[in-house]
């Protein structure tokens, strides 16, 4: 039985999730579907393409990811389907391939799949469905449509490392309003290398790591490093975004201190 995933913006009120669900269960009873999250912030692909970044290397191999959002079609934004790290991505080419993998895929089909709709609003359940049950029953991509040598490129923020400094910026505000930032731990180690430090955001400062969220008291500010390896800015059992006044893309600026400093 197949795995196939969904991600989207259609949040949980309308039938969108459930006609999508329909549509793959009436082509393939024996699917599994499984919801990455439906409560991307509309039209939002930095956020989507964070979240499925972090999901996706959790399932076996073969699996299908229809990704729900920004989907119409154009000449320029053509709808694809892509094979990376042996799983299946399904979505459209407006730069969100290059945010999920910081890479060209290894390949890449534009979907030559007539849908059955007259209407051209909804393309998940009308093509990429389609598309999706096709890879999941074992078949071919090269059977979806012509190659595409190159996606489109959509370039996402790094830090700026300077001699005693890290520029970095929130990259994602989490169910929990953790301020999650583009900052690694591997950057973090080979910049500061022990030196004393000082993390700042806004008028707040913190000067030490933590290993988790208990490590510091309840209402406590505290810096550590999440499962996915990036530096996060969080509340113990408070709410880091909402309290402290700070949104994605805000700035976070890690400077190391003299000594005596």
């Amino acid at each position: 039985m197949g795995v196939i995933t969904l991600t989207s913006d259609w949040g949980l009120k309308d039938y969108y999730l459930s006609s999508v669900k329909g549509m793959i269960y009436q082509h393939y009873p024996e699917a599994r579907i499984v919801d990455i999250s439906h409560e991307i912030q509309p039209f939002n692909i930095n956020e989507a393409a964070y979240i499925l970044k972090n999901a996706y290397k959790s399932f076996p191999d073969g699996t299908v990811h229809i990704i729900g959002l920004n989907s119409e079609e154009s000449l320029k934004t053509p709808h694809v389907a892509v094979f990376h790290h042996n799983q299946y991505f399904i979505g459209t080419d407006n730069g969100i391939f290059s945010l999920i993998f910081g890479e060209q895929p290894e390949k890449a089909v534009v979907l030559d799949i007539i849908q059955e709709s007259e209407k051209f609003t909804f393309s998940e359940r009308d093509r990429f469905v389609k598309a999706a049950v096709h890879l999941a029953k074992g078949g071919k991509l090269e059977e979806l449509g012509n190659e595409k040598e190159k996606l489109i490129e959509k370039l996402s923020f790094e830090p700026v490392v300077s001699e005693n400094m890290i520029r970095g910026m929130v990259l994602h505000v989490d169910n929990y309003e953790n301020l999650v930032t583009n900052i690694s731990e591997a950057l973090f180690k080979k910049v500061v290398n022990h030196k004393k430090f000082e993390i700042s955001f806004r008028s707040y400062t913190v000067n030490s790591i933590q290993k988790a969220y208990s490590d510091s008291r309840p209402g406590e500010i505290a810096a550590l490093f999440a499962s996915n390896g990036l530096l996060e800015i969080a509340i113990n059992k408070g709410n880091a975004s909402s309290l402290l006044g700070i949104i994605a893309n805000d700035p976070i600026i890690i400077e190391i201190k003299e000594e005596g400093a």
